[in-house]
């Protein structure tokens, strides 16, 4: 049974930063792109950062670029985001999943992390 369990997620100040996680379970994670989605009340779901299987390899939306960093440990099977100079634009919560050959969202989302970004 696939799992995806994000976590790291909080309040943070406009300028700050937060460090996210996605441990993932039931599926051969090293074999996979890896994403972070996120979605703010009343929005769709957008992808905001993938990476390759075997690391290295990355791609960020335009509105994070510069300000994200996704990274995975395939021994941990995990995927990170760091995030750095935090807007309030940037609230939402916070999904990770793994993402097929066509870059579509193969597995059933997790509860996903909360992620607000206010003074």
């Amino acid at each position: 049974q696939v799992q995806l369990v994000e976590s790291g997620g909080g309040l943070v100040q406009p300028g700050g930063s937060l460090s996210l996680s996605c441990a993932a379970s039931g599926f051969t994670f090293s074999n996979y792109r890896m994403s972070w989605y996120r979605q703010a009340t009343g929005k769709e779901r957008e992808l905001v950062a993938m990476i390759i299987s075997a690391g290295g390899r990355t791609n960020y939306a335009d509105s994070v670029k510069g300000r994200f960093t996704i990274s995975r440990d395939n021994a941990k099977n995990t995927v990170y985001l760091h995030m750095n100079s935090l807007k309030s634009g940037d609230t939402a919560v916070y999904y990770c999943n793994a993402l097929s050959s066509a870059y579509v969202p193969i597995f059933d989302w997790g509860q996903g992390t909360q992620v607000t970004v206010s003074s």
